[in-house]
């Protein structure tokens, strides 16, 4: 077992460590924005005026995205309900809304697949020391597992995340559920583990399965959008293997 040293807090007896993804492991601000105003664009087409509640609902403020709105937190099915809600909101049925809604942001993604979004700085260095260290490491995100396996696959991840946890018709976060299934897939008890995330969501689902702590990270420096976590950084390179 390891003892993780984050600033002046320190976990130990630690077998496995899981990340968020957006925003966490992956620069994703940019992409989640043009992926918003893309499918806004898209479903504005064909209802006119319902771009900008959109982009709205979406957290996207001109050139800005909200680290705790919609698009960056919520799951891939929230996503699509969301939209879809605006949607019906014009008299469409309701099947037909969700429909147009997943029609619309698959076809945003497929238009930005040439323009992924880039790990953050730091990312694959920690993930290699800790692997180094013997631990066992997982992303548990919000988005869908194809995505999620996409992401390890384009970065070459997969030699260091055993675990690799997205929502598609589950529950999302901060269920506990998510936790306890990257648990059973790399062998280790709840108590062992430790979160690592960008959003309340994370801090949440630690505690909801009273994981071993959680750490919030904020690139931009606004804490309050990891409220709960047991210790905040602004860089990976703050989660320090202190002994084995």
């Amino acid at each position: 077992m390891v003892t993780i040293q984050c600033q002046n807090v320190s976990f130990s007896n630690i077998q496995a460590i899981f990340f968020d993804k957006n925003g966490t492991l992956e620069d994703s601000e940019d992409y989640l924005r043009s992926l918003g105003q893309k499918a806004a664009r898209i479903i504005d087409a064909q209802f006119p005026g319902i771009g900008e509640p959109l982009l709205m609902a979406f957290g996207i403020n001109g050139n800005s995205i909200d680290p705790a709105g919609l698009l960056t937190v919520a799951s891939r099915r929230e996503t699509e309900i969301a939209t879809a809600a605006y949607i019906a909101e014009t008299g469409r049925g309701w099947f037909e809304s969700l429909r147009i809604a997943r029609q619309s942001l698959n076809e945003a993604e497929k238009y930005l697949e040439a323009s992924p979004a880039p790990l953050y700085p730091g990312s694959l260095e920690l993930l290699q020391s800790l692997s180094t260290a013997g631990l066992k490491l997982g992303i548990i995100s919000a988005a869908a597992t194809a995505e999620v396996q996409a992401f390890v696959a384009r970065y070459d991840l997969g030699d260091y995340l055993q675990a690799q946890i997205g929502v598609d018709d589950g529950p999302g976060k901060p269920d506990p559920a998510l936790f306890l299934q990257a648990c059973e897939v790399v062998g280790v008890e709840p108590n062992t583990a430790l979160m690592v995330g960008d959003a309340v969501g994370d801090m949440q689902m630690a505690k909801n399965v009273k994981a071993a702590g959680c750490i919030g990270i904020t690139w931009i420096g606004k804490s309050d959008h990891v409220q709960g976590a047991d210790v905040v950084i602004h860089q990976l390179n703050e989660i320090q293997v202190l002994g084995v």
